[in-house]
């Protein structure tokens, strides 16, 4: 690191699951191995044994220690509580770096550095907004008032770091202009994760891996799983990889549509075991920032089917013939009937390996994270 000095960094979001907890999970491993102290505060009532394993697996990195504590998603009284109590923790790490991923860890990180900072603590407060309250829809007033409170914590912001131009156009949209820094920082993946995949035994068509909530859109996996098989003529086999709060409601459609012994559903797994289970990954979401998944799927050189929507189109490219209307499960299966009859069809839709791992990477990802750091810590 040469003549800068090692940092203290806390990053603070509400779910551990999914991508931001990838995220954090990669800033995390990387900056310690360059010599930074890292800490995490996040919430205590979601996630399951599969993101105890992952956090069992970060432990290492996590000198600053992992602090969880019930963070709801909704905005309530409790949230009162939570903040004392995560202040309490935060200033006696003395951090460098306050860095809020999502809308709750947002709020968390610059609402108690700029407690901090007025009690002469010299603390940077960083925001990624990973689509959080960007998904809101402006003219209502949940959304008005979701973008109001933006604008105002902005203002107690060094910088704000979006994962992608899709993102960084949404919040402009939305909030405004950003006042203070702001960078396109994409996601990016370890060299580990960098390999095909083969298939297991039993392997099926088509496989969902996600969170189970509509806006991922397992149902309209599910719809277009059997159109394909109505156009098709024939009986196919699917899988639904994944944990969250609409999981019976999807069981319920399985049965419903005469499905469930032809798509079945599993907890949430290492993602690289769940790409055994099949060759074409469908991501069918009604809205993104920059999904992990996506990157993770194509560098285990699978086949990648998913919705036009946030920062999945810089990633498979504009004009990709694998990208769909969001919540059409007609045009869905038409893809997905391409890519299951066309052999040549994924090598020429699919991005150059060597273009994908040279951007896309998280070596590169941390590194730039790591100077927005240091740029604004010499400001605080």
């Amino acid at each position: 690191m040469s003549d800068k000095r090692p940092l203290r960094i806390v990053h603070c979001f509400r779910s551990p699951v999914g991508g931001i907890f990838r995220h954090v999970r990669d800033l995390a491993e990387h900056h310690s191995r360059a010599g930074h102290q890292v800490g995490i505060v996040c919430d205590s009532s979601t996630g399951s044994e599969h993101e105890d394993k992952l956090f069992a697996q970060i432990m290492p990195y996590l000198s600053l220690g992992l602090e969880r504590l019930p963070i709801r998603r909704s905005v309530g009284l409790a949230d009162l509580a939570a903040l004392k109590h995560s202040y309490n923790h935060i200033k006696a790490l003395q951090p460098d770096i306050l860095h809020g991923h999502g809308a709750k860890g947002g709020v968390v990180a610059r609402v108690i550095g700029s407690i901090l900072r007025v009690q002469r603590y010299s603390v940077a407060r960083l925001y990624s907004p990973h689509g959080g309250s960007l998904h809101f829809r402006p003219r209502t007033l949940s959304g008005e008032t979701v973008f109001m409170a933006e604008r105002i914590l902005e203002r107690a912001t060094e910088a704000i770091s979006f994962v992608c131009d899709y993102e960084r156009a949404t919040y402009e949209a939305k909030v405004g202009r950003p006042h203070c820094d702001a960078a396109r920082i994409y996601n990016g993946i370890s060299d580990r994760d960098f390999g095909a995949v083969p298939v297991s035994a039993g392997s099926a068509d088509f496989v969902y891996i996600g969170m189970l909530r509509d806006m991922k859109g397992p149902d309209v996996f599910i719809k277009a799983f059997a159109e394909v098989e109505r156009r098709l003529g024939r009986p196919l086999s699917g899988r639904i990889i994944g944990d969250g709060p609409d999981e019976q409601k999807y069981r319920r459609m399985l049965e419903q549509m005469g499905l469930a012994g032809r798509i079945t559903m599993a907890p949430a797994m290492p993602v690289r075991e769940a790409f055994a289970l099949s060759d074409i990954v469908v991501i069918p979401s009604r809205a993104e920032a920059m999904p992990y998944i996506v990157l993770e799927a194509l560098a285990a050189e699978k086949t990648v089917i998913a919705s036009r929507v946030g920062g999945i189109p810089e990633i498979l490219g504009s004009n990709s013939a694998a990208l769909v209307e969001p919540g059409n499960p007609d045009a869905l299966a038409t893809v997905m009937v391409t890519a299951l009859t066309s052999p040549d069809w994924a090598r020429q839709t699919m991005p150059a390996r060597d273009d994908f791992q040279a951007r896309f990477s998280a070596s590169v990802m941390a590194g730039q994270v790591e100077d927005l750091y240091y740029r604004h810590l010499l400001k605080s």
